[in-house]
């Protein structure tokens, strides 16, 4: 006998069974293997119920089966943070008091942190808040590779490189899951833009797909064992990604194994009988006529809704694919929201704000410091001037799917005055530029601000006029969650910064020899600017603790220690996805002319010299490299071997490096990059201390894909190794021999 009761949690009502006999039913007995419960439960759900669990039911979520007592699915945005509640049946907030989150920094951020503990530490906490919301599904992260830092969402995912994005993203997600929500890594597969992105049929071939843009999305699965996986908007071999037999059904499930749930991104699914077919579990977001707009229950016309149910009823599907779906399902819910020894939870913490002041250290790319501009003198500077609007302006909000309702945001403004204040330094602002307002997002009847007309001469004489009387002068400038900026829906126009920043700088740097410039970004940007500015700091958005973790490197309490997850381009001719391909396509189709050559991998090919290369990153101290070496010389296929290399800190502070080891063949069979990333570690040193670094590859590292036998091969032949502090400051090489 069951009993059945609601509880009330943080707003949400499930239904949840509570057991009061010793014959429970074997679905309900965490004791035995999820396998046999979830066969269990299946055996006892009706057609109706089993088609009510593939298709959503709200904005957010999904029916369980009250029933038995299987509660309903809830998904939350990510991953930056847990979006705000929404009404039911709009995409507008239903103002709610309790449901403010932590804003973590952009992933673009956690990449350049360059340390799986670090990505580790971001998916627990915001895991924690995920589940204290009783959500148990987080839409994130996204690992997308970025092909043209023009891609409006660049800013959500871990930069150009496979490796790299593979080795942060694995820890993200054993973090959100220890918390018994499931990470659902998205955007599978080829979203590498927003212009098109609903229709574009991409082009790509089986190497390029294989060994560019698949390998995070397979480390997702085989390694993070990732519980759900979100298909994206755009079409590959003229199907929709969100229900393709190719990507879903022979890679996702097939070759790797995937038992978890494959969701469609919101409006991705576009044909029952495909959605039937080709992979889809769950269905979100989709309007199947222009009549059901504003109906609020269009959930039952979803093409995974009433008309599957109409088609398996006159036998034109099976029920066989409709099992599949809804055993995924309830796999999930034993996971996540049926795990009894699921953990509470926190929310809105002073951990987690601090897990995100961490990141920013870690993450925040010292570009340039001339001079030692930075950090700041604090004997010398008695008048600090801030400006630039990105010191003041709220970056937490807009951007599309990422925008939060925050509980905090400390601005750099706010970090700095703060900081300051300790040091007795007196601050003063400016805004010196301004972006146009906009509608807030996602707030229902909201209106387009009215356009007044910016003085943008009347900004910059203003900041230049105060610059010439500061002791130093900080810039807080970059993008924003602005259209076609860092937003989602659109890409960007330029890789130029808006609203006349580059002017501003140049008019600021000729007045005071003491400007750092901090650019707030989530992709690279152009600086015409830069040989006449000695201290240039990338800084991410920050979320939550951005203000505190600027302050913290600014005011060197924190070595900056962040390296470039892709390559900053001096203009978009070095960006392979430009010059060779058809970017943005035709709105129909796009080729992937460039092949392999994505980010470095070009620029290496051609011998260019980008603005600031993939994996560069300075620090306020310095490191000598010593000489790689190897445990062996000659290695059969399929060894593995392990380089050393001595790291030793010549500077007068602590601080961390990351050595880069780059493997490149001689002379390959095939065309191949010249060097590609196969490892790396970051090591912490005390001044004049001396470590030996040590990194491990095996066959994986030597392989490419052969597209003819659609297989990984290793060929027997000469490679070299590459140890460096960025993909063009190798420090050190060795060479090995690889044979049969």
């Amino acid at each position: 006998m069951i009993k059945l009761f609601k509880i009330m949690m943080t707003g949400l009502v499930l239904t949840s069974p509570v057991v009061i006999a010793q014959n429970r039913p074997i679905y309900l007995d965490d004791s035995k293997p999820i396998e046999q419960r979830v066969e269990d439960a299946l055996s006892r759900m009706t057609l109706k119920e089993k088609v009510a669990m593939v298709h959503a039911q709200s904005k957010f979520s999904s029916a369980g089966v009250p029933r038995l007592g299987i509660p309903d699915n809830w998904m939350s945005d990510g991953p930056h943070g847990i979006r705000n509640e929404v009404l039911w049946d709009e995409w507008y907030g239903a103002g709610w008091t309790n449901d403010s989150c932590t804003a973590f920094p952009a992933l673009t951020c956690l990449s350049a942190t360059w340390n799986p503990q670090m990505s580790f530490l971001y998916g627990k906490s915001i895991g924690e808040e995920a589940r204290f919301r009783n959500k148990n599904v987080l839409l994130g992260p996204g690992v997308n590779i970025c092909r043209t830092p023009l891609n409006g969402r660049n800013f959500e995912y871990f930069g150009e490189d496979p490796y790299l994005t593979s080795e942060m993203v694995v820890p993200y997600i054993k973090g959100v899951q220890e918390n018994g929500v499931a990470a659902c890594v998205k955007h599978y597969a080829l979203n590498n833009q927003e212009k098109y992105r609903g229709e574009i049929n991409v082009n790509v071939d089986d190497r390029t797909l294989h060994e560019i843009y698949l390998p995070a999305f397979k480390a997702a699965v085989e390694q993070g064992h990732a519980w759900a996986l979100m298909g994206s908007y755009n079409q590959y071999k003229n199907q929709h990604c969100c229900h393709n037999e190719y990507l879903l059904n022979n890679i996702l499930k097939g070759d790797w194994k995937f038992d978890g749930v494959v969701i469609s991104d919101w409006g991705g699914t576009h044909e029952t009988k495909q959605a039937a077919l080709n992979g889809l579990d769950m269905e979100f977001g989709t309007w199947t006529n222009g009549l059901n707009w504003s109906a609020s229950n269009a959930y039952d016309n979803y093409y995974l809704a009433a008309p599957y149910l109409n088609m398996i009823q006159k036998g034109e599907l099976s029920e066989k694919e409709l099992d599949d779906k809804v055993r995924r399902i309830l796999r999930l819910e034993f996971r996540t929201n049926m795990n009894r020894n699921r953990p509470f939870g926190s929310f809105g913490s002073d951990e987690h704000i601090e897990a995100g002041r961490k990141i920013i250290q870690e993450g925040a790319v010292l570009l340039k410091n001339d001079k030692n501009v930075l950090p700041l003198n604090t004997h010398s500077i008695k008048h600090l001037l801030i400006v630039g609007e990105n010191a003041t302006k709220k970056l937490t909000i807009g951007g599309g799917s990422s925008s939060l309702k925050v509980r905090h945001e400390i601005s750099p403004l706010e970090g700095i005055l703060t900081r300051a204040a300790q040091e007795k330094i007196t601050v003063s602002y400016t805004k010196g530029y301004e972006s146009p307002a906009v509608a807030e997002q996602d707030l229902k009847g909201a209106q387009r601000p009215e356009e007044k007309v910016i003085n943008s001469d009347s900004l910059l004489q203003t900041a230049i006029d105060e610059a010439r009387k500061a002791d130093a002068v900080i810039f807080i400038g970059g993008l924003n969650k602005n259209e076609k900026q860092d937003c989602e829906g659109d890409d960007r126009l330029t890789l130029s910064l808006p609203y006349g920043q580059d002017k501003l700088i140049a008019g600021l740097a000729e007045v005071n020899p003491r400007l750092s410039v901090v650019l707030l970004t989530g992709s690279c940007v152009t600086m015409p600017w830069l040989q006449k500015v000695p201290a240039v700091l990338e800084a991410w958005y920050g979320g939550s603790a951005a203000g505190n973790g600027i302050a913290d490197i600014l005011f060197g309490d924190v070595n900056p220690s962040g390296k470039l997850p892709f390559t900053f381009y001096a203009n978009l001719n070095q960006c392979s996805a430009n010059k060779l391909g058809d970017y943005p396509g035709d709105g129909k189709n796009e080729t992937y002319k460039e092949g392999l050559f994505v980010g470095y991998r070009y620029i290496d090919q051609k011998k260019l010299k980008p603005l600031f290369p993939f994996g560069f990153g300075l620090s306020y101290t310095t490191f000598k490299y010593g000489k790689l070496t190897a445990d062996k010389k000659n290695l059969q296929i399929g060894d593995s071997i392990t380089f050393h290399i001595n790291i030793t800190n010549t500077g007068k502070c602590a601080g961390a490096e990351v050595i880069q080891l780059y493997i490149g063949e001689n002379k390959p069979l095939l065309v191949r990059p010249q060097k590609e990333l196969k490892g790396f570690t970051k090591v912490y040193l005390q001044p004049g201390e001396t470590k030996e670094a040590s990194i491990t590859i095996g066959k994986d590292a030597l392989s490419y894909y052969d597209d003819q036998k659609q297989t990984w091969m290793v060929d027997s032949g000469s490679f070299q190794a590459f140890a460096g502090a960025s993909s063009q400051d190798i420090r050190s090489n060795y060479h090995f021999e690889v044979s049969k």
